[in-house]
């Protein structure tokens, strides 16, 4: 792998990481609707490290994760619960950004956050094979 793209996953992981530690403070603080956001933003980023690999990137987080379960998920390289993952928060962080009177408990935050760690753990895991 060239350098570039090396340093491109590299930062796309950290970025994954920031985002992850992002939705925890939120979490703390009680801000669950925005940490929701942050624990999909980890998940995306860790999936756009991936993507790194395969030279690919998409404009649209619809294009990303479509690309992620089509050459990841259905080819057996991560278990289809990523796929759930992935779909779901990106869904509850639209709805969480965009749909009025939205609303969101403890729990509901909780529960993104635990799978988004879970997510970018199993993606870090996954490049750590490939290196």
């Amino acid at each position: 792998m060239p350098d570039y793209q090396k340093e491109l996953v590299e930062y796309r992981l950290q970025t994954a990481q920031e985002k992850l530690h992002s939705a925890k403070i939120l979490l703390d603080a009680g801000e669950y609707k925005d940490s929701i956001g942050r624990s999909y933003y980890a998940m995306f980023s860790a999936i756009r490290a991936i993507l790194a690999l395969d030279k690919v990137d998409f404009s649209k987080h619809a294009g990303v994760i479509a690309y992620f379960q089509k050459e990841y998920v259905k080819t057996g390289k991560f278990d289809k619960e990523y796929s759930k993952y992935i779909s779901s928060a990106f869904q509850i962080r639209n709805n969480c950004d965009y749909a009025d009177f939205f609303l969101v408990s403890r729990n509901d935050a909780v529960e993104q956050y635990e799978k988004a760690e879970k997510f970018v753990d199993a993606i870090k895991k996954y490049l750590l094979k490939v290196e």
